[in-house]
């Protein structure tokens, strides 16, 4: 099966849809569409630039990727996975948090010793530090 591009404009759009929500937690939060197509779009990004099947990154609802080349996982648990909620994602994927410290805050759960290998294609859409505070 193949999979359509994922156009960066699109993701770029979609993310910055968020951006205010991202800035500041206490500002409204984005609608379920916005969020759910910031998160897939950004996710499917990073499986679209890593291709691969040896980590597999996970944001609960929204998306679920394998990506990275390496040996491929087809059953069960695999053994390198990232798991985050879909705020702590949008702001690794925007460079807003960096993907160590996320980890270290217990923000981001790791297992496999590939699975923080998806820092070095972090940011996927950056945007920049908000001037408010």
């Amino acid at each position: 099966m193949t999979r359509k591009t994922i156009d960066p404009a699109q993701t770029r759009s979609a993310v910055l849809a968020v951006a205010d929500w991202l800035h500041d937690e206490s500002r409204p939060a984005p609608s379920r569409p916005e969020l759910a197509a910031a998160v897939r779009l950004t996710v499917r990004t990073l499986a679209q630039d890593a291709p691969g099947s040896t980590v597999e990154v996970r944001v609960p609802p929204f998306a679920a990727v394998q990506c990275l080349e390496g040996v491929r996982h087809t059953r069960g648990t695999p053994p390198n996975v990232v798991e985050t909620d879909p705020r702590t994602w949008l702001l690794l994927a925007t460079g807003l948090l960096d993907l160590d410290q996320a980890i270290d805050d217990h923000r981001v759960s790791v297992s496999g010793h590939r699975a923080a290998d998806i820092g070095a294609l972090l940011p996927i859409a950056r945007i920049t530090p908000s001037r408010d505070g």
